[in-house]
């Protein structure tokens, strides 16, 4: 029924679509989401994520997932780390990786809906420690598409694997065109 609905919203109503889903294969994976400009990319995430029916997870301080929220946020995808113990973020998220059967790890690499001029290297490395593949999906708000890429394993040369997932999002257009990183 909540698929139905999502269907309705997110193709009739909003007019959207998604393009290349053929990655449901793919368990376990870093899903590099781009652009993320706007508070708007996270309800097009839940309608993805719905529509679709593949897990799609995100993360968080552990201090999210207390009541009254944690069980929402748990049931969107959300999953709590936690950085004591002297794991760093990177570790910790590959960590998660390690417990888990499927884990599809959307990431939003320019980490802010402002205006950025590098985007945040995380990602890649979160990828290449858990030895899984970055999907790259763009929010495409200019022609309404959430488009998702083949997956990509990384291959330890950053600016090199860089400059190949950028491709995914060339002529990709967000929801505030003029926050959104400039490729």
């Amino acid at each position: 029924m909540k698929r139905q609905l999502y269907k309705f919203i997110f193709f009739k109503l909003m007019g959207w679509k998604i393009v290349g889903i053929e990655n449901a294969e793919v368990k376990k994976c870093v899903m590099m989401v781009m652009p993320h400009t706007s508070n708007h990319d996270f309800y097009l995430g839940i309608f993805t994520r719905g529509i679709s029916g593949l897990e799609m997870n995100w993360v968080g301080k552990k201090e999210l997932f207390k009541f009254p929220f944690g069980y929402y946020f748990r049931n969107v995808g959300g999953e709590p780390i936690d950085r004591t113990g002297g794991l760093n973020k990177v570790e910790s998220i590959a960590a998660i990786f390690d417990r888990k059967e499927v884990f599809r790890l959307a990431v939003a690499p320019e980490g802010t809906r402002a205006g950025v001029t590098e985007i945040k290297s995380g990602f890649y490395y979160i990828a290449l420690k858990a030895n899984v593949p970055i999907v790259p999906v763009a929010f495409d708000w200019g022609k309404k598409e959430v488009k998702f890429g083949k997956a990509f394993f990384p291959t330890g040369d950053y600016e090199a694997d860089l400059s190949i997932l950028k491709k995914h999002y060339k002529g990709v257009v967000g929801k505030i065109p003029q926050n959104g990183f400039q490729l």
